[in-house]
C-alpha cells in the first residue's frame, strides 16, 4: 500500500535526482515527482500533495532550510515528512534543519538500503498519523452529536417538567412557554448577555413548578381565594424552590431562584417580603412576564383582557408591584409580547 504514496524529490544536482528516482522506482514507488529547481518545488508541493519530500540542503537561490519552512507553511504541510539530503554532517546544520521543520536526514553519498528503509518508515508513520487524525475527527464528530443529543434531551426534559407543572390548569403548557419567551425578550431589552438570556428563557417556564403541591380545590377554584386558601397557594413558590434546590445545572439553579421570588413585589408586599434590588433580577423579570400572560389569558375566576389593558395595568404597578427598570424594558419589547388565545391557564 505504501508503494502508491506520492514522493517529491528536490535536488539541484540532476545526477542525485536521477539516482533517487532509480532507487525508489526499483522498489516499487511509482508516484515520484522530481525537480532541480527549489522554487518549482513549492508549486509541485501544492499540485501533487506528496506524502513525503526528499530535499537537498544546500541549493542556490533557495536553500533547504528556507524551502522546508516554506513547505511547512503550506496547507497540510505540517504533517508531511521532510527528509533532508546532505553531505554536511555538522551539528549546527542538523539543528538548524530540525528547527526549520525537517523530519529526518539522509547523508550523501546515498545508501540504497538506508534510503528505502527511511522512506518506508516515515511513510508508515505518516499513514498511522493520518489514521489517528481520521479517528480523532470521527470521535470529535461523534462527541458533538452525543453532546447535541444530550443537550436536546435536557431541553426537552425541562420543557416537559414545565408542562407537568401546568398540566392541571393549563394542559397545553403554553403559559409556561410564553413566560419563557416573554422573559427572554425582557432580558434582551435589559441588555443582558446572550448566555444569560438563554438561561432565563429555559428556566422561566419552571416558575410555577410548585403548583404540583397545591390541592385542586384551591388551584382550580372558580373564584377568589379565601385568606386561608391564599396562604396555601403561596406555598407553590417554596415548594418549587425546594424541588429545584441543590442542582449543579445553571438553568435549574436559575429556575430555583425564579420559583422562589417571582411573586415578590418591588415595595416589599410580596410573598416573603423582599423589596427593591434585594429581589433577584431573575424574579423581577419573570414577575412582569408572568403577570402579562396571566392578565391576557383566561383564568378560572375571570376572562382574559387585551394586551393594551395588561400593559396599562403593569405600567401603573411600576415602582409598587414591579421593578420600574424591568417595566421599561418590557415596554420596549412589547411587540414581541403577543400571546395567542389559549385554554384556561392559572
Amino acid at each position: 500500500m505504501l508503494r502508491s504514496n506520492r514522493i517529491l524529490v528536490v535536488d539541484d544536482n540532476p545526477d542525485n535526482v536521477q539516482l533517487l528516482e532509480m532507487i525508489l522506482e526499483d522498489v516499487g514507488y511509482s508516484e515520484v515527482t522530481s525537480t532541480t529547481d527549489p522554487f518549482e518545488a513549492i508549486e509541485l508541493f501544492k499540485t501533487t500533495a506528496p506524502d513525503i519530500v526528499l530535499m537537498d540542503l544546500h541549493m542556490p537561490g533557495l536553500n533547504g532550510f528556507a524551502l522546508t519552512g516554506e513547505l511547512r507553511n503550506q496547507v497540510g504541510g505540517g504533517a508531511v515528512p521532510i527528509v533532508v539530503l546532505t553531505g554536511d554532517e555538522s551539528r549546527g546544520s542538523r539543528e538548524r534543519a530540525l528547527r526549520a521543520g525537517a523530519s529526518d536526514f539522509l547523508t550523501k553519498p546515498f545508501d540504497k538500503v538506508e534510503i528505502v528503509l527511511r522512506v518506508r518508515n516515515l511513510l508508515e508513520l505518516r499513514r498511522l498519523h493520518s489514521v489517528l487524525e481520521m479517528r480523532n475527527r470521527s470521535l470529535d464528530a461523534e462527541v458533538k452529536v452525543r453532546t447535541s443529543e444530550l443537550e436536546e434531551a435536557r431541553r426537552e426534559t425541562l420543557e416537559r417538567l414545565a408542562i407537568a407543572a401546568e398540566f392541571r390548569d393549563d394542559q397545553t403548557g403554553e403559559h409556561a412557554r410564553r413566560v419563557g419567551r416573554f422573559s427572554s425578550s425582557i432580558a434582551k431589552a435589559l441588555g443582558l448577555a446572550a448566555e444569560r438570556i438563554e438561561v432565563i428563557e429555559r428556566a422561566a417556564p419552571l416558575h410555577d413548578l410548585g403548583k404540583i403541591g397545591i390541592p385542586d380545590h384551591i388551584l382550580l377554584k372558580p373564584g377568589p381565594l379565601t385568606e386561608e386558601e391564599f396562604e396555601v397557594m403561596k406555598r407553590h413558590t417554596t415548594i418549587g424552590a425546594r424541588v429545584l434546590a441543590g442542582s449543579r445545572s445553571r438553568v435549574l439553579r436559575a429556575a430555583e431562584t425564579i420559583a422562589a421570588t417571582h411573586h415578590e413585589r418591588w415595595n416589599g408586599s410580596g410573598y416573603i417580603g423582599l423589596s427593591g434590588g434585594d429581589i433577584p433580577l431573575l424574579g423581577r423579570v419573570v414577575a412582569v412576564a408572568d403577570a402579562f400572560d396571566a392578565i391576557t389569558t383566561d383564568r378560572p375566576y375571570r376572562d382574559r383582557r387585551s394586551n393594551e389593558e395588561a400593559m396599562e395595568e403593569i405600567c401603573r404597578s411600576a415602582g409598587a408591584h414591579f421593578d420600574p427598570g424591568v417595566v421599561e424594558a418590557f415596554m420596549e419589547c412589547r411587540t414581541a409580547l403577543s400571546p395567542e388565545p389559549s385554554e384556561v391557564s392559572r
